[in-house]
């Protein structure tokens, strides 16, 4: 059973209880591989999947914000725009929004960390939906050539190889894996031939304001 929260009333975060539909864990898995991260709250009480871009894909945050506000996931207040500071003194604009706190998001914290460092899990391919593959798109996509690529640096290189296997198990897209440019980092690669292919898996999930990753 998928249960909802009205925005308006607090619980306590153990009496925040699923099971969670595929809607929502494929929003959250897509988001967890770009810039999405996941807290577990101290003493174990919950855990909440924090959402975060910066001020240039403002409507894209909204729009997810609003998805998982009607799923009765998060408060219905609209995210504020937020500065912070970031390298070399540079002052970045920023917007983010959490979910509320659940005892059954915590398997997701355990899945996803390993000792602090967010990492891929082995059974990606189970929860790499279309709509968790359109949200990866939105969230750490671009356009690269005539093609597109994942900016995976932060994964290792055998999280890339677990996630361009599911690419193909999953959808049949050609995918590889590049280096970043610095050590130890990489960003995966979806080829030319397979983007006519990938649009007709996403575009129905895609917002307009993203589009341009896929054409």
């Amino acid at each position: 059973m998928f249960l909802f929260y009205k925005a308006n009333i607090k619980y306590s975060g153990w009496k925040r209880i699923g099971p969670h539909n595929i809607d929502i864990l494929s929003i959250i898995f897509g988001s967890l591989l770009g810039d999405g991260h996941v807290e577990k709250r101290p003493g174990g009480v919950g855990t909440r999947i924090t959402f975060y871009q910066e001020e240039t894909h403002v409507k894209y945050l909204l729009w997810l914000h609003n998805l998982i506000s009607i799923k009765g996931y998060c408060n219905t207040s609209i995210p504020k725009i937020t500065t912070r500071l970031g390298k070399k003194g540079k002052l970045r604009k920023v917007i983010r929004f959490n979910t509320w706190t659940y005892t059954s998001f915590n398997w997701i914290h355990d899945l996803w960390y390993h000792e602090g460092k967010k990492k891929v899990p082995s059974c990606i391919k189970d929860y790499l939906t279309p709509l968790a593959l359109a949200i990866w798109i939105m969230d750490d996509g671009s356009k690269s050539c005539e093609g597109l690529k994942f900016s995976t640096n932060s994964f290792s290189y055998s999280d890339c190889l677990l996630l361009i296997k599911a690419l193909y198990e999953n959808f049949s897209l050609i995918a590889s894996i590049q280096s970043a440019g610095f050590k130890n980092q990489y960003i995966i690669y979806i080829w030319k031939k397979s983007m006519p292919l990938l649009k007709n898996i996403v575009d129905p999930y895609v917002i307009p304001e993203m589009k341009y990753k896929i054409m």
